[in-house]
């Protein structure tokens, strides 16, 4: 698996909460000059990254990092980072919703935000770090009647990130349209590729371009 391959399967990320206009620059500046699947930003900085990468795949995060956002004001999110130019949407699900049993209420939530995202990339962060077997099982079952493009397993910032534990049960349990996204702790090539080889369309880190072409590891 080359460099380019594994590069073309990332969304390069920067979600730090001291990041600065300067590092969303360098980090566009550095996905298209390494050709990732994407960036995933702040949704503050969507519209200046728009304006300075008019071609860039521009994801942004909803709900983030704690999810428990009321619906409205996540479809409202949605809508401002749609009208400013973002083109995928990283949204986190009300982990109190799933330890209540609430998965109506989730379902419904998710398939609203896909509706005002219309066509373009939904992802579902999940938190697994924060979920039981049983609910991860469950979680798989609602992104997939719910109509999301994706199911993510973590924000990074949770008390621990992908495994391949979970993305193996999530294969056994999403239906057909819905791909894969392991984020948070990828730190080695070697990562990389287990998580591609397992099935992961797309990768949520800041570390790999700095790994595949020089230097050290961030820390999504």
């Amino acid at each position: 698996m080359d460099d380019s391959y594994i590069l073309r399967h990332v969304d390069h990320t920067q979600l730090s909460l001291t990041a600065t206009a300067a590092d969303i620059m360098r980090l566009c500046e550095e996905a298209v000059r390494f050709g990732t699947a994407s960036v995933c930003i702040p949704p503050c900085f969507v519209a200046h990254a728009r304006g300075a990468f008019p071609k860039l795949n521009i994801g942004t995060v909803i709900g983030f990092p704690l999810g428990y956002d009321c619906t409205s004001t996540k479809l409202a999110a949605t809508k401002t980072a749609l009208d400013e130019g973002a083109g995928e949407f990283d949204m986190v699900i009300n982990l109190t919703d799933v330890k209540m049993g609430e998965f109506g209420r989730i379902t419904d939530e998710i398939a609203r935000l896909k509706e005002v995202a219309r066509q373009r990339v939904l992802k579902v962060i999940i938190e697994t770090c924060y979920l039981t077997e049983d609910e991860k099982v469950s979680m798989c079952h609602v992104v997939t009647k719910a109509g999301a493009d994706y199911i993510k397993t973590s924000t990074g910032l949770g008390t621990a990130g992908a495994t391949l534990a979970d993305i193996e049960l999530f294969r056994d349990n999403i239906g057909p349209d819905v791909k894969m996204k392991a984020a948070g702790g990828i730190r080695s090539r070697d990562d990389m590729v287990a998580f591609i080889e397992a099935g992961c369309s797309r990768l949520g880190t800041s570390s790999a371009v700095k790994l595949l072409t020089g230097g050290e590891a961030g820390a999504y």
